[in-house]
């Protein structure tokens, strides 16, 4: 299929996400050319699925350490005997809105030097818990020029070529990590106001979060360590609330109630800032608390990644569902 008299394939990666891969499958489904599923080691029969739905199924090698960019780089592989000139990047545990290729090829058009387009991704259930009303929060971003974008995007093919993909060894924000080369050369990348996907994020017990943040620490470090200009704020906010604040309180007993007083002060103005995103005092209160305590799983992440990259070992994802 094409938008417009241009070819778009998309790639989509998952393991064992049942109905989720389903619905996203059916929601490309007569709307692309090409439709490449990627699965890591599913048991849950979404092979035979996939197929079902017209997909062409790639099996990752599972004896090779997973990561979700080696995955994204297997689907790229198979689109390059016959390019397409956008591709639809996809977890299989988000659905693509209606209209979503349409609006974003057709702006892809109208933009040569963007490498790649994203839209709002929205959290399918962000009643089930404070964790899910927490990620459609994070992926409300602004509008216009963007520094990074996540797994979701529409993307122009000589684009990721160019930079030759995703690294490989990226076990968390893989897709951060290859924005800045792509910016690097010279490349735009762009959010735009339309409904883009629905993610399933299924975060709904709080050690889920805690690794899930433990999983953000980690790519901030790793892409910190391979791209220096990027996530600078978020290493130095890990390192500030996490490590020194808590060492002083500790080793130096005149600071425990200052430092005590600028949680509290961070506590406070995050709430507020909940509150005006439309929360109820409850969930506002419950979601600053979140934020302030991410530090501590995001540190967590940060040290991980050090430590490995030390003892010279294989970064190996980190899960939460």
């Amino acid at each position: 299929m094409t938008q417009d008299g241009v070819p778009i394939d998309a790639v989509v990666i998952g393991r064992n996400e049942g109905a989720r891969l389903l619905a996203c499958l059916q929601s490309l489904a007569g709307q692309v050319r090409r439709l490449v599923y990627v699965d890591s080691g599913s048991g849950d029969g979404s092979l035979v699925a996939a197929r079902a739905l017209g997909a062409e199924v790639v099996v990752l090698d599972m004896t090779l350490p997973f990561t979700a960019a080696r995955a994204r780089n297997a689907g790229l592989a198979v689109l390059a005997d016959d390019p397409p000139a956008f591709v639809q990047m996809v977890d299989g545990d988000c659905a693509v809105q209606a209209g979503w290729l349409a609006v974003s090829a057709q702006f892809l058009a109208a933009h040569p030097q963007a490498a790649l387009v994203f839209g709002r991704r929205r959290e399918r259930f962000p009643e089930a818990s404070i964790y899910n009303r927490l990620c459609d929060w994070e992926w409300d971003t602004p509008l216009g020029l963007a520094a990074a974008c996540g797994g979701d995007m529409l993307i122009r093919w000589v684009a990721v070529d160019q930079v030759g993909g995703y690294r490989n060894e990226v076990i968390a924000a893989e897709d951060d990590e290859m924005c800045q080369r792509l910016r690097g050369a010279g490349w735009e990348l762009w959010r735009i106001g339309q409904e883009m996907t629905l993610h399933d994020a299924a975060i709904l017990r709080f050690g889920q979060w805690w690794r899930r943040a433990v999983r953000a620490g980690h790519g901030f470090a790793q892409v910190g360590a391979l791209q220096p200009q990027h996530f600078v704020a978020e290493r130095r906010r890990v390192w500030m609330w996490g490590a020194v604040l808590p060492v002083l309180a500790l080793v130096w007993g005149p600071l425990t109630l200052g430092v005590a007083l600028l949680y509290a002060t961070s506590f406070a103005r995050g709430a507020w800032r909940f509150s005006r995103k439309g929360a109820g005092a409850r969930q506002a209160l419950a979601a600053s608390a979140l934020i302030t305590l991410s530090k501590f799983p995001n540190l967590q992440g940060v040290l991980t990644y050090h430590w490995r990259k030390r003892r010279g070992a294989v970064a190996r994802i980190i899960e939460y569902k």
